[in-house]
């Protein structure tokens, strides 16, 4: 992105401000701010969230005590927004996941999204054994955070976080017959392990308990590819057909955006650490992808050269065109 562009943009997201918002289809995700804003106040996102036209957020909850879940039970009361609760998967001890959901219930919240890999899965691991290790104490994770969903009766969404295969997702799914266990699909993270997205959005829509909408770009790379969240409509992807396999498998389900305004990353699919972790997959997974890559490359949009308040511009930006994109 230049300066000029920037510029441009920056006076947009004024205007737009200055205007009452559009109601959106989308709410949003904190994580649509991961790189510059970086919000860490429940209420304060709420705001936003209000401001920007969106019927809900997904949030951790920034205190568990009573006084301020009071306050975000009521602001969330009088303003009719749903709630998707972040939270990390339990350790053996279990007690602060058992707050948070207790605190989820009260306040009302629709769904709780984990995850259990907070990195990437070609970066975390160099060897196989690591993967096995991390395999092992993940599904272990999610046996304790199951069953206590089920306890409480809270959907518990976890997302194919650039970790898991959709084959590999998908027989976690299947071994266990919860209603309340399910997936927050992340319509692109999974082009980076060399999974179709089309066929990740339609395996895994029968289990969508929340959602990651996203649109994405990609470009050809030295020893791999470059892969970007782009502002839905301006990227590779169907989002039409993507919203509606979901919509069919899930009705109910609320459709949550996570634009990330960052840098494109590299895939490095062509490096040996990379397919260290992949001892099921072969070069089908990978011609496909690069075929997807070829047909699709574009130039991508950069902001680390940006000044701060130009980023933060640029990220508002990115959300607004987000939302504005499907209307209520």
């Amino acid at each position: 992105m230049t300066r000029r562009t920037m510029l441009a943009t920056s006076a947009g997201a004024a205007l737009a401000a200055a205007q009452p918002p559009a109601r959106s289809k989308l709410a949003i995700a904190t994580t649509c701010y991961l790189s510059y804003l970086k919000p860490r106040e429940t209420l304060e996102f709420l705001e936003r969230g209000i401001r920007l036209g969106a019927p809900g957020i997904q949030s951790g909850l920034t205190s568990l005590e009573p006084d301020y879940l009071d306050r975000l039970e009521r602001r969330l009361k009088e303003t009719g927004l749903f709630l998707e609760v972040m939270v990390g998967l339990p350790g053996v001890d279990m007690s602060k996941f058992i707050a948070t959901v207790e605190a989820s219930k009260k306040l009302g919240a629709v769904a709780m999204r984990a995850g259990c890999l907070s990195g990437r899965r070609y970066e975390t691991f160099s060897s196989l054994d690591e993967w096995k290790k991390f395999v092992s104490e993940s599904k272990a994770a999610v046996a304790r955070a199951v069953t206590i969903a089920d306890k409480y009766k809270m959907p518990l969404a976890l997302e194919n976080h650039k970790d898991w295969t959709v084959d590999e997702f998908v027989a976690i799914l299947r071994s266990y017959s919860s209603e309340y266990f399910g997936v927050c699909l992340d319509t692109g993270n999974n082009i980076s392990l060399l999974d179709d997205p089309y066929e990740v959005v339609e395996r895994l829509a029968p289990w969508a308990l929340s959602t990651h909408i996203k649109d994405m770009g990609v470009a050809p790379a030295k020893d791999g590819f470059l892969l970007s969240e782009v502002v839905l409509g301006t990227g590779m992807l169907d989002m039409k057909r993507i919203i509606d396999t979901i919509q069919k498998a899930r009705p109910k389900t609320k459709l949550t955006l996570e634009m990330i305004t960052r840098d494109p990353l590299r895939v490095p699919a062509m490096t040996e650490k990379y397919w260290a972790t992949f001892p099921d997959r072969n070069g089908k997974y990978l011609a496909s992808t690069f075929r997807l890559v070829r047909d699709n490359a574009k130039t991508l949009p950069v902001f680390s050269h940006l000044s701060k308040t130009e980023q933060l511009a640029a990220e508002e930006e990115n959300v607004r065109r987000c939302l504005a994109s499907m209307p209520a």
